[in-house]
């Protein structure tokens, strides 16, 4: 199990991943930040501190030297402050905490250990592809080159098919057989990224959920930690697919049932707009209620329909934030694709206007293809999936005062000096202090928990 670090095993005594010239991890590490003041080890204790019956405290500041006729040894006395009759308590207002403002929240890896806003969660997501480009990012191209590769084919075959043909006569149709191919190819594309894009939104959660706390994940570790999970992310999706095409179905069997009964244009018409915009405000509310699933699935090691339990009740309370944030990262993600495979299907169709059809320009033209949309989708999908991590994340640090927990985990691992991989088990609430229990009471087991 990766420990964070990626180094080479110490020496004995010290836990793998641990470089010999660095403290051990567990147990106060001399002058750390995280460390509670306390004598050093090694220093002579008086009855009352460190240094003696009257001495200064190790770890708070020592003060002004003595002045003239002070014993030495001894602080400097100050008189208490007094408020006058007609004397404001501060010279100038100060807000809860105090002039400086808030503290900063504490921020060990790709996000702060609090409440999410917009930037952050963008902010988080490209931290993600940044921090770990070889997981995020390769995995990424392979799953997107498998989609584009059926898609290319089509898409290279009906372009230097047709469009030599629309240029000699711009009123002549595709031929049917081009048709048949085109729209089977894409179907075939559509289905190999249905299948591969759930199983890298399973291996980039796990990955994200180690990344919260400034750990690394190879993606073979990843895919050791999902791989159990791969039937409840199948079952997932299929679940909300039902959900969403069982409605379409019957809105296409209404409007074939009017057509088929004789009723006139305007009434089919009408009814076709409503059920189409009923629809649409379905299709947004039910997938946004359960955006949240296959995090919960693979972070919280749930079942299918608990899983998606899981996500409408996290949703609950912030659901037109939740389906804000979706629709813009499908709107920014989208906006990526095109940009990056707009120069190649553009020369892709300049092949197929010099290649007049050949085999060469068919092979040049699906190449070009699929590397255009390979490279928006290795971005796309590690976009949309980390943003859904993150805005899980987010949900229960506002429901459940979840960045609490996250920052006493993060607080022990600084302490420490590394991240372990049993951090992974906070975001289960059977095992952390905070959130509903589903085997005991909360906290039950708890690597991080404290009494």
């Amino acid at each position: 199990m990766s420990d964070g670090h990626g180094s080479t095993p110490g020496a004995s005594g010290t836990p793998p991943g641990w470089a010999p010239n660095q403290p051990p991890p567990y147990g106060n590490t001399p002058g750390s930040p995280w460390t509670a003041p306390g004598p050093a080890s090694g220093a002579p204790e008086g009855p009352q501190g460190p240094q003696g019956p009257q001495g200064p405290t190790q770890g708070f500041p020592q003060g002004p030297p003595p002045g003239p006729g002070q014993p030495h040894g001894q602080a400097p006395h100050r008189q208490p402050y007094q408020q006058g009759p007609h004397q404001q308590p501060y010279p100038y207002p100060q807000g809860p905490y105090g002039a400086g403002g808030p503290p900063p929240a504490m921020r060990p890896g790709v996000i702060p250990l609090r409440p999410l806003g917009l930037g952050d969660i963008l902010d988080g997501a490209i931290k993600l592809m940044r921090s770990n480009p070889k997981s995020v990012l390769g995995l990424s191209a392979i799953v997107a080159a498998l989609a584009a590769v059926p898609l290319a084919i089509g898409q290279a075959s009906a372009l230097d098919s047709t469009l030599p043909a629309i240029l000699e006569n711009p009123n002549a149709a595709p031929s049917q057989q081009n048709i048949i191919f085109e729209q089977s190819s894409t179907l075939l594309s559509y289905a190999v990224e249905l299948i591969a894009v759930t199983l890298l939104t399973g291996v980039l959660t796990r990955i994200l959920g180690r990344a919260v706390f400034g750990g690394r994940m190879t993606a073979g570790e990843a895919w050791t930690l999902t791989r159990s999970r791969v039937p409840t992310l199948f079952g997932v999706v299929v679940v909300t697919l039902v959900a969403l095409l069982v409605p379409l179905a019957l809105v296409v069997g209404l409007l074939l049932a009017l057509g088929a009964a004789g009723a006139g244009t305007s009434v089919v018409a009408v009814a076709g707009v409503a059920a189409v915009v009923a629809f649409v405000v379905y299709a947004f509310f039910v997938s946004t209620r359960l955006a949240l699933a296959p995090a919960a699935a693979v972070l919280e090691r749930r079942g299918v329909a608990d899983s998606l339990r899981r996500s409408w009740q996290l949703v609950s309370g912030g659901f037109w934030r939740t389906l804000g944030i979706l629709i813009l990262t499908q709107f920014i993600a989208f906006l990526i694709g095109q940009v990056l495979a707009f120069p190649f299907v553009l020369g892709a169709s300049f092949l197929a206007l010099l290649g007049g059809g050949s085999t060469g320009a068919q092979i040049l033209s699906a190449i070009l293809i699929a590397v255009g949309v390979t490279l928006g989708s290795m971005i796309a999908y590690p976009l949309r999936a980390t943003v859904n991590g993150l805005l899980y994340a987010d949900r229960r640090m506002r429901s459940e005062a979840f960045d609490l927990v996250l920052q006493t985990a993060a607080i022990e691992q600084q302490r420490q000096g590394w991240v372990h991989a049993s951090a992974d088990d906070l975001w289960d609430p059977a095992v952390t202090p905070s959130g509903p229990s589903r085997y005991g009471s909360p906290g039950q087991g708890a690597p991080w928990s404290h009494s």
